[in-house]
């Protein structure tokens, strides 16, 4: 068995093999970092399209690792993602539609802004119907062993740093028995 420091750091970005033209051009990023912790601790920062793999996530990094304060990221970028959306018509009347409903229950509720609209045009997800599983999964492999290998070059250099010491209170140990006679 060798030695493995529990701190770490891995990170990959890959692009989605698109099903859809829609989804053309998105592209996965994930990172793990660990730090020391007596148990194995996960914990997950997903975007919401993509919260439902966190179960697969937590067993395939639970197989792998087993100590640790564990982080895992991952996000998903889109080629438009820094373009400003423009809220189209139908997006618009299906606005206006639910702000009417709830405004009927809710009198007092206040009417949308246009920077409300605008966010919720750019957050409309036309990659909601493509399955980023599989490439999720392959990206969440490499990674997890990324921090490994990483973990255990850490722990190689614990281990170099740990003899390193041992030996020089040998050194200094030997140094030190000719006095004892003196010292009592």
């Amino acid at each position: 068995m060798s030695l493995q420091s529990m701190t770490g750091y891995a990170s990959a970005q890959s692009h989605v093999v698109a099903d859809t033209p829609a989804a053309q051009g998105l592209r996965l990023g994930l990172e793990i970092r660990s730090v020391n912790s007596r148990y194995l601790d996960l914990s997950f920062r997903l975007p919401e399209e993509l919260r439902q793999l966190e179960p697969a996530l937590r067993e395939l990094v639970g197989k792998s690792i087993k100590r640790g304060k564990v982080e895992v990221r991952v996000n998903l970028e889109s080629a438009t993602d820094n373009l400003r959306a423009t809220p189209d018509t139908p997006l618009l009347k299906n606005l206006l539609n639910i702000q009417n409903q709830v405004r009927m229950w809710l009198p007092d509720a206040p009417l949308l802004s246009v920077s409300e609209v605008i966010r919720m045009a750019s957050h409309s997800n036309p990659n909601a119907d493509q399955d980023l599983t599989a490439d999720v999964m392959e990206l969440a492999k490499t990674v997890i062993a990324q921090l490994c290998e990483a973990r255990h070059r850490e722990g190689l250099k614990l281990a170099d740093d740990l003899l390193s010491r041992a030996k020089q209170l040998h050194t200094l140990s030997d140094q030190a028995l000719p006095l004892v006679p003196q010292a009592v």
